[in-house]
């Protein structure tokens, strides 16, 4: 599986496997180990990291081959609990340490609009070594630029809406600019863009699914993707990945769908109040 290098000196697995509203996490979490998928992606918001941790133990995969990331909660920015929750989290997961640390949103209206104390917080549990990486979600250029002015520290990882309807290109300039892998989140958008012409004239000419060319457009982007899935052939199919590649012009005409502001699906990270 391909990998990409992040700023802590370690490396994350370019194809993940999303846990968001996963029913029976744990099932789930196994088989996509089986599958052969190596990243697993959670968060505290989620409930579910009992089932991850739980999942990685039925899947007999060792822990030292699985990437895990989980994400700090909305209610628990402030010191004292962001360092409680984070032991919540390891708790959960049975597990000593996690590959990825993220502040899930900035909320720059709550807490004094103080992202940058919670930041710290992050670097003080990086520096322990219980995360091997730490870095944000969700984060716009001014919330970027905010945390490497005032602390020196760039965030290893920005995990942020990205698919074709929405290239988010602004924030994804910015975290080329200093060296942030961009994660995508909802990498598939809502499942709408499986039926744009564009995409499934290319994916008529490569032989494959809506789901993965766009999952492929995103990797020769030099995205981080964390698709999910319930059922066993589609976890597959979003991990086949590495059978075909999409031509210059098969990119070109898949990055021109951004539709801009519109194509946003989920909340604006500058007005998100958790």
């Amino acid at each position: 599986m391909s990998t990409l290098p992040l700023n802590s000196g370690t490396s994350i697995p370019q194809i993940g496997y999303g846990t968001y509203a996963t029913e029976d996490t744990a099932t789930m979490v196994a088989e996509a180990l089986g599958l052969g998928y190596r990243h697993l992606d959670t968060a505290q918001m989620y409930g579910n990291e009992a089932g991850v941790g739980e999942g990685v133990r039925r899947s007999g995969v060792d822990r030292s081959e699985v990437f895990i990331t989980t994400k700090l909660d909305n209610d628990v920015h402030r010191h004292d609990d962001a360092l409680e929750s984070f032991d919540r989290s390891l708790r959960a997961l049975g597990t000593d340490y996690v590959d990825l640390f993220l502040i899930h949103w900035p909320l720059p209206t709550r807490y004094g609009g103080d992202f940058v104390s919670t930041w710290r917080t992050m670097l003080e549990i990086a520096e322990s070594g219980r995360a091997k990486a730490v870095g944000v979600s969700n984060f716009e250029p001014e919330h970027v630029e905010a945390l490497v002015r005032e602390t020196g520290v760039v965030p290893a990882v920005n995990q942020i809406e990205v698919h074709p309807y929405f290239a988010n290109d602004a924030v994804r300039s910015c975290c080329r600019e200093h060296g942030i892998v961009v994660e995508a989140w909802s990498p598939l958008g809502r499942g709408d863009e499986f039926d744009d012409p564009t995409v499934r004239e290319v994916a008529d000419q490569l032989d494959a699914s809506p789901a993965q060319v766009i999952l492929r457009w995103h990797l020769q982007r030099g995205d981080v993707i964390i698709p999910k899935s319930s059922t066993r052939e589609r976890m597959r199919e979003n991990f086949d990945l590495h059978s075909f590649q999409l031509s210059d012009e098969q990119m070109s005409s898949i990055t021109a769908l951004d539709r801009g502001a519109d194509g946003r699906r989920g909340a604006h990270p500058d007005t998100f109040t958790g």
